[in-house]
């Protein structure tokens, strides 16, 4: 049986690492095997920073540069991401889960089905309210909406219930979770939706 493979895509600053950081301590209770892949334009950063964390033996950890545009190893060519996900899986045969994060990308970030069995999308209060209603593909067809740093709405002039409302409407009932991922607050609810969705269907 292979792995699934999940997405995470988003603005920059929105949480995607944060997001995976929290949620490797909540897969590890649950038993779910994982490794990470990031995409970064020229370094391995988010990878440097996920594998002195802790949470997984640094060779789980792998790194894809992006180069110029990260929408094209992700959409257009996946096919570096792919064969670093076959690597994974030939390297640890008993794999769970992949969790593939994009490069820091604008609301227009989606992910090739070739790549990924679901898709999230992550996004945050800090960016503005309005985000939902601008209702790039990213918002509008991942398979879940993560809403980052709900917790600074009120610092940043954020009615986050509107923001929330308006976000399942763009949406049309498709699911969106709010999360505190610095504090670690709703992920167990994010990988319970893939544990629901994705690794256990």
């Amino acid at each position: 049986m292979t792995a699934a493979r999940v997405g995470i895509g988003g603005p920059v600053g929105s949480g995607k690492t944060a997001l995976i950081e929290a949620m490797l301590g909540e897969l590890a209770r649950q038993g779910i095997d994982t490794a990470v892949i990031t995409n970064d334009l020229v370094t391995d950063e988010d990878a440097e920073r996920l594998r002195r964390g802790g949470q997984l033996p640094p060779d789980r950890v792998r790194a894809v540069q992006a180069g110029a545009c990260p929408h094209t190893v992700i959409r257009e060519d996946p096919t570096l991401n792919m064969a670093a996900a076959d690597r994974l899986e030939a390297d640890y045969p008993g794999l769970d889960l992949i969790l593939l994060e994009s490069g820091g990308d604008n609301l227009a970030s989606t992910f090739s089905p070739d790549l990924v069995d679901f898709w999230m999308f992550v996004i945050d209060v800090a960016g503005g309210d309005d985000i939902p209603r601008k209702k790039g593909p990213g918002i509008l067809q991942s398979n879940l909406l993560v809403i980052n740093k709900v917790d600074l709405a009120p610092y940043v002039g954020v009615d986050f219930p509107v923001m929330l409302q308006e976000a399942e409407r763009v949406r049309g009932g498709a699911p969106v979770l709010p999360t505190v991922c610095r504090t670690g607050q709703g992920v167990a609810d994010v990988v319970a939706h893939l544990r629901r969705e994705v690794l256990f269907k």
